[in-house]
């Protein structure tokens, strides 16, 4: 078992990670001009409910909360800590039910899970690596909502010659990016339904 302190893990692994991809990190002081701050990892940022470990600024706006704990923790139910930081941040760029940050973040330096608290059905993920400031900011900009008001009033069968295996597809499939499913197993679902789909429109000699 690893005897590696929380403090170790934030300046050895976290730290690094976030300066490779064009974060500065900086302590929090009452000096700070958080409107100023861009590509900026504010660290112990004062909240209604506690310090948040980092809060990630990107063109003046807090567009992230992200809690660290040691290697030795399983950081998926961490994403509770930052919902309650979330909830209580200062300077906020809007309101999703209650929770003033739109992305979260929770690590222990080798495994990050991620939640956009912006959708309704909110779905954590585990993520590869944490986003750069530009990935962050692009992704505030984006609005997938009407996008997802077309899905859902554009009805399948105005597709010629549907079949109705290939209808379920479809509305799975849109059910699916509505509700920010990822995951591998309706991955495979999909992959299976759609060569079924194309095979039996393009049917091979044997």
């Amino acid at each position: 078992m690893s005897h590696e302190s929380e403090w170790q893990t934030r300046k050895q692994r976290i730290d690094a990670r976030l300066k490779k991809l064009g974060w500065n990190i900086v302590p929090f002081s009452d000096a700070l001009n958080l409107p100023a701050l861009d590509k900026t990892a504010v660290e112990e940022l004062p909240t209604a409910n506690g310090p948040a470990d980092y809060a990630l600024f990107v063109g003046g706006k807090l567009l992230g909360i992200f809690e660290a704990k040691k290697v030795t923790v399983n950081p998926q139910n961490v994403l509770e800590q930052a919902k309650r930081y979330a909830a209580g941040v200062f300077a906020a760029v809007g309101e999703w039910d209650g929770l003033r940050v739109p992305f979260l973040y929770a690590s222990n330096g080798t495994v990050i899970w991620h939640l956009d608290t912006r959708p309704a059905k909110r779905v954590s993920r585990r993520i590869s690596d944490f986003h750069t400031p530009e990935a962050l900011g692009t992704r505030f900009g984006d609005n997938p909502q009407p996008a997802y008001q077309w899905l859902l009033a554009t009805a399948p069968e105005q597709i010629e010659r549907l079949r109705s295996y290939q209808r379920d597809c479809i509305v799975a499939v849109e059910a699916a990016i509505a509700g920010g499913k990822r995951d591998s197993g309706f991955s495979a679902r999909i992959s299976a339904m759609t060569t079924r789909s194309i095979r039996s429109c393009c049917p091979t000699n044997t």
